[in-house]
């Protein structure tokens, strides 16, 4: 890696330098759910909203509202590119080709990414997305990774061009320290996810080529579509939250416009197993990784095999809310529950992942259950002790942008979404809606966890 972070930063105090550069510079599941909303919900709008679950960060304090106001704009300006476009019709992806259809291509052609909505709110940033839900979908990625490295910069700003030099080197020296030990460790399966969250876009992308270097065959790609197509890698990446979120929201709808009714709260429970069955109708082989702590995984888990039997068929799970070690058991007793062999099953650990941590469940788990790891904010923003001047200022923060309404275009009527989550700490929504869920999904298995990031 030839950048000289500590120069740029420092000549980049001086100019406009964007922290988007390209409609690709997102994570790749955004695109594949962004064909999936495109394909089969067209006539449904949505509300995106950011928020700041690290109450101790006031960001409008740090980040200057005309600052981050140019940045956004910016990201308005961008389109997809012909080289984007060729590069996401004519790739094989997870060794399935074709995948994104030439419509689906057009469409991300002639893709403006709408206006967004931002005030001050409470001393905190109220930044919404609201309109159809393939136009805005997009903008959650984009949204995060301005306002972290908008922080980032911030918190630089200030400093000399030795000061970020040392920076740099301390956050260098433990990055490759990290990943030497993962190494050492033999952890396999270890991919990329820190886009949202990260430092900064040319710290990702020297984080990936670090991880290339040192973990080797360990390192099987990155999350993010633009770097897996300037760098060849494997772009790594299938659904997350936002669906099942919107699609059970819509069923709620559904039901409180004709009046609620017993087969209604049944349509909401199903909800959460239709997501998968569209899923497998428009993608298949790896792309099947279920998330299923949207409404609580062990509810989920028990209700599978009568609800959705081809659950056995898929490649496993992902794992973003329970406690790692309690929720690779769940998977393991379920995959035998169903006469699988777990060793055959993915188990894709994602939530606040660090070195330690990986090695552990690594050593643990490796031969009962296929383990991978998504790697995000402390791979790709863990400056932590770094600054030589002892600050903390680039510490990073939990910072999220979750639908939280859902409308039906065609009646216009509408309903806050919910995610209730393996962790209380974690669940979204509005109060009303979040207690109905719960008397409808339960809480067995849900647990109060910290959120560090």
């Amino acid at each position: 890696m030839t950048t000289n972070f500590a120069q740029r930063i420092h000549n980049a105090n001086y100019k406009f330098d964007p922290y988007v550069r390209s409609l690709m510079d997102t994570d790749f599941y955004k695109l594949l759910m962004a064909y999936f909303i495109w394909k089969h919900y067209p006539d449904v709008g949505v509300t995106f909203t950011v928020k700041n679950r690290t109450k101790a960060v006031k960001l409008p304090a740090i980040v200057p509202e005309a600052q981050l106001r140019e940045q956004l704009d910016h990201v308005r300006s961008l389109r997809f590119t012909k080289s984007e476009l060729i590069w996401l019709k004519g790739n094989s992806f997870y060794g399935q080709e074709g995948i994104f259809p030439g419509d689906f291509i057009a469409a991300l052609a002639d893709l403006q990414l709408p206006d967004y909505h931002l005030e001050i709110r409470d001393g905190e940033y109220h930044i919404t997305f609201s309109g159809t839900w393939f136009e805005h979908t997009l903008w959650e990625i984009y949204a995060l990774a301005v306002i972290n490295e908008a922080k980032s910069r911030a918190a630089m700003a200030d400093m000399s061009k030795y000061e970020l030099t040392v920076l740099y080197a301390n956050a260098t020296s433990k990055l490759v320290a990290k990943l030497k030990a993962l190494k050492e460790a033999d952890v396999r399966g270890i991919a990329e996810f820190g886009t949202r969250r990260r430092h900064g876009f040319l710290w990702q992308e020297f984080v990936i080529e670090a991880m290339q270097e040192e973990l080797g065959a360990g390192f099987i790609g990155t999350s993010n579509a633009l770097h897996a197509m300037r760098m060849d890698l494997e772009a790594i990446g299938t659904n997350a939250h936002e669906l099942p979120m919107t699609i059970t929201a819509l069923a709620r709808l559904e039901g409180m416009q004709d009046g609620e009714k017993p087969s209604d709260r049944h349509s909401v429970f199903m909800s959460q197993y239709r997501v998968l069955e569209q899923w497998e109708q428009t993608f298949s082989g790896n792309l099947l990784v279920a998330l299923p702590d949207t409404f609580g995984s062990t509810q989920f888990l028990q209700n599978a095999e009568s609800c959705f039997p081809n659950i056995e068929h898929w490649t496993g799970f992902r794992e973003d809310s329970k406690d790692p070690y309690i929720a690779a058991e769940e998977k393991i007793a379920f995959w035998k529950s169903l006469g699988v062999d777990p060793r055959e099953k993915l188990q894709l650990f994602s939530d606040g992942l660090d070195h330690k941590l990986m090695i552990d469940l690594s050593n643990k788990f490796r031969d009962r259950i296929r383990c991978g790891f998504g790697w995000g904010t402390n791979a790709t923003n863990d400056f932590r002790d770094c600054d030589p001047r002892g600050g903390t200022d680039l510490n990073p923060i939990s910072l999220v942008c979750k639908v939280t309404e859902v409308k039906d275009l065609k009646t216009g009527g509408k309903v806050g979404a919910v995610k209730l989550s393996d962790n209380y700490t974690k669940a979204t929504g509005p109060e009303e809606e979040i207690a109905y869920y719960r008397e409808i999904f339960g809480a067995e298995g849900v647990a109060d966890i910290p959120v560090e990031v």
